[in-house]
């Protein structure tokens, strides 16, 4: 008998890190994929990541309206508490014999806990992890109700086992977005034009570009505009064509939304094209054409540690995280970003680090969740 796997995507970044992990155990002979999308990869306004899930020949097995908007902590509180609620209806319907969830956005959270009290095992994938904000007390809360760890790096399999987890319940299979970063590094071609979606100008990409993803800091919130604004000042002073990618829907995101959308009336910035989402190969082939990713988001220093591609982080929100070679940080300030990327722009590209990937944790992760044992008892280990 087919075991069910039950795999919850709540969010564009979390399909990109899981594609490849999608599509190896879709073709398993030992396992039943259950999809089941929630919260903002549903939203047009946050790119319906769920459309590109269907155009990619994934079937949906349920959908979670989960996602009150207001991007603040309390409507982030209230959604994970609405999430609980559904995904319990949900997994009493599917009956998997395994649940698994991805990283540590604040509605893994409900996913986790609705999995442990329902008696379902639990896989949680790139935990052990050190980053800024909300995220680190979320990743660590999901660790402690799953019962198998499917970790990206040895130093988070580390962390884990200190945290009191069964040594031979922690797995590093690697991150499975790095699988789709070697794809793209193997057929670097893009025949895509960028500029048939988004808003603003229409730019040159022949020659130097830069990628922009600039996410609230959830325990930063209350600074989220004006952090936004520096990073959008620096980057049309940098004067280099510019793709600039909307936030995730966290605490803080409305007030990074507002930069965004002040600066393009009242700045009307020549070098930057905003866009809201494209799919992650498409994303990945864009990234590696690029000079330099800015902002904080985590491909800067995951897929693009794999491309070799020059990033600059900016503030805390991945402070703690293993890195290669190819950051260097900034805080919030325009000067000191636009300096920043300058330097990394005369660097040019970097050796590739596989520091979270060697290419093949799609393949580690079906295998693994086709013939591990599974349990739901657990005890400190230490």
């Amino acid at each position: 008998m087919k075991r069910k796997v039950a795999v919850v995507v709540t969010a564009r970044p979390s399909y990109a890190r899981v594609k490849t992990a999608l599509a190896a155990l879709e073709t398993h002979p030992d396992i039943e994929l259950q999809l089941v999308v929630a919260a903002s990869a549903l939203l047009e306004r946050y790119g319906s990541a769920s459309s590109v899930m269907e155009k990619d020949g994934f079937r949906i097995a349920s959908r979670v309206f989960m996602l009150l908007e207001g991007e603040t902590p309390q409507t982030s509180a209230i959604t994970t508490g609405l999430g609980l609620v559904e995904m319990a209806s949900v997994f009493e319907n599917l009956k998997p014999d395994v649940v698994v969830t991805i990283a540590d956005r604040f509605e893994t959270l409900a996913t986790a806990t609705a999995a442990a009290f329902m008696n379902i095992p639990l896989v949680h994938l790139q935990g052990g992890e050190v980053t800024g904000s909300v995220d680190e007390k979320v990743r660590h809360a999901v660790t402690k109700l799953a019962d198998l760890h499917f970790v990206a790096t040895e130093k988070a399999r580390e962390r884990v086992i200190r945290m009191g987890e069964e040594p031979d319940r922690v797995f590093m299979t690697g991150c499975p977005s790095i699988d789709l970063a070697a794809q793209v590094a193997r057929t670097p071609g893009n025949g895509f034009d960028p500029f048939a979606f988004g808003v603003g100008p229409i730019l040159d990409l022949s020659e130097s570009y830069l990628v922009v993803m600039q996410h609230p800091v959830t325990t930063e919130h209350a600074l989220a505009k004006e952090q936004a604004l520096e990073t959008l000042y620096a980057v049309r002073d940098l004067g280099f064509p510019a793709l600039w990618f909307w936030p995730n829907p966290d605490a803080g995101s409305d007030g990074t939304s507002k930069a965004i959308r002040w600066f393009r009336e009242h700045e009307s910035p020549a070098n930057i094209h905003f866009f809201r989402n494209f799919p992650p190969e498409t994303f990945l082939r864009l990234l590696n054409r690029c000079s330099c990713i800015i902002g904080n988001s985590s491909a800067a220093v995951r897929e693009c540690a794999f491309l070799g591609v020059p990033a600059v982080n900016i503030g805390t929100r991945q402070e703690g995280r293993e890195r290669g070679c190819n950051v260097l940080d900034a805080p919030h300030d325009r000067r000191r970003i636009e300096e920043a990327a300058r330097i990394q722009l005369g660097r040019g590209r970097f050796p590739s680090d596989p520091v979270y990937g060697d290419g093949k944790a799609g393949g580690r992760i079906a295998e693994l969740l086709a013939r591990v044992p599974l349990s739901v008892e657990k005890r400190l280990a230490y």
